[in-house]
């Protein structure tokens, strides 16, 4: 049986630099009727638990560690005997959350087999120090946490971001992929990487005011 893609969507507060917003999440699970992966772990563990259901889950990956990404992480991959990764450059911002460290690192080419499909680990940092985008050639989609949303590049205005850096994230490592790849975000509706061309500045380019 080929992977396909559940998803949904949980609702909650993000917090960093002493402010806190209400947001909702994006919930992709990857994977068959037997096996998956969970991408991201915020706001309702009960919500993810429905999404997977009977399935053995293989990992709990996280695209960064903001606190609405990674907040249940820990709880969700004790109730379904999870690891937790992330890629490294993140543990500073995973730590303002959590005493305990993940479980594994996640590396860039690292290649992620669930369900006879292959997830492919991209190191797109800017939004964060160590946020991944997760391409699966075979669905025709990459799953882009905050680093690409409708309408361009994440948030870059707050501690641990660059505007600089997100720039050439996004157009040396995502924009090399085809451009009917779908984008599947880490808030609000899916787009496509083609669509997205004209909506992110060359990089060098000034921040918008």
């Amino acid at each position: 049986m080929s992977a396909r893609i559940d998803h949904a969507v949980t609702s909650g507060t993000f917090t960093l630099d002493g402010e806190t917003f209400d947001v909702d999440n994006n919930v992709w699970v990857v994977g068959d009727d037997s096996e998956c992966l969970v991408i991201d772990a915020p706001h309702d563990v009960a919500a993810i638990r429905a999404l997977i259901g009977d399935r053995a889950v293989r990992a709990i990956v996280c695209t960064h560690a903001h606190d609405d990404h990674v907040r249940h992480a820990r709880e969700l991959a004790d109730a379904v005997g999870a690891p937790v990764w992330l890629h490294p450059d993140d543990l500073v911002v995973w730590r303002l959350t959590h005493e305990a460290d993940p479980d594994d690192a996640l590396a860039d080419g690292q290649t992620i087999d669930i369900a006879n499909t292959t997830l492919t680990v991209l190191h797109t940092p800017g939004h964060s120090p160590g946020s991944v985008c997760l391409y699966a050639a075979d669905l025709g989609t990459v799953f882009t946490g905050d680093t690409l949303f409708e309408g361009g590049p994440g948030a870059t205005g707050r501690s641990y971001s660059s505007w600089d850096v997100i720039l050439r994230s996004i157009h040396h490592v995502l924009f090399a992929l085809p451009d009917d790849t779908v984008v599947r975000t880490g808030h609000g509706a899916d787009t496509t990487l083609g669509a997205e061309r004209a909506n992110v500045p060359g990089p060098g380019s000034p921040k918008p005011a």
